[in-house]
Order: structure tokens, then sequence, then C-alpha cells
């Protein structure tokens, strides 16, 4: 049986809030892999005023076919404020 994408998604942000004991902000992208569904959010590490200056954490949470949490990492950090350039764009002149 298969689970319906918001479902799974409400799901794996749940799991990731418990474990990590942090909000859940975002979710970054969310995709089928072969063994299951690979989901990046973004959490709330540290809030400061403002909260421009807040410390975003983006982990990758690897889920089973109905939603639970396998294996989680944290993959990177910035500041609220500071700009991620999408994978693959296209400096401007």
């Amino acid at each position: 049986m298969s689970i319906a994408l918001p479902v799974l998604l409400k799901q794996a942000r749940e799991q990731l809030g418990q474990l990590t004991g942090l909000e859940v902000a975002s979710t970054v992208s969310l995709h089928k892999e072969e063994a299951g569904w690979c989901l990046q959010a973004e959490v709330v590490e540290k809030r400061s005023l403002p909260d421009s200056q807040d410390i975003l954490a983006t982990y990758e949470v690897l889920l089973d076919d109905v939603g639970n949490v396998q294996n989680f990492a944290r993959i990177g950090m910035r500041r609220r404020m500071d700009v991620v350039a999408a994978v693959g764009a296209e400096s401007g002149s």
C-alpha cells in the first residue's frame, strides 16, 4: 500500500522534530529513491533577534516506503538572511 505524499511529508517532519528537538521551518525537497524517500528540510538551530540572524540547518532524512525515518544527517547550516543559490543556477552578467 502506498502512502499519500502530504501524509508522508507531515510524518517525516514530525519525526525529524522529535529526533532533533528542533522546529522544522521548511521543506526543501522530497523525492523517491530506490530504497524509499529522501527529504531535505530546514530546522531552526538557534533563534536570534532579529530573526534574520536565526541559524538554520538543512537536514537530509531517509525514509522507508511507509514514512519511517531510517537515518538522518545535518548537511549544512546558514543564517536565515543568507541567500542560497539554487543548484544549477547560472550567475548573471
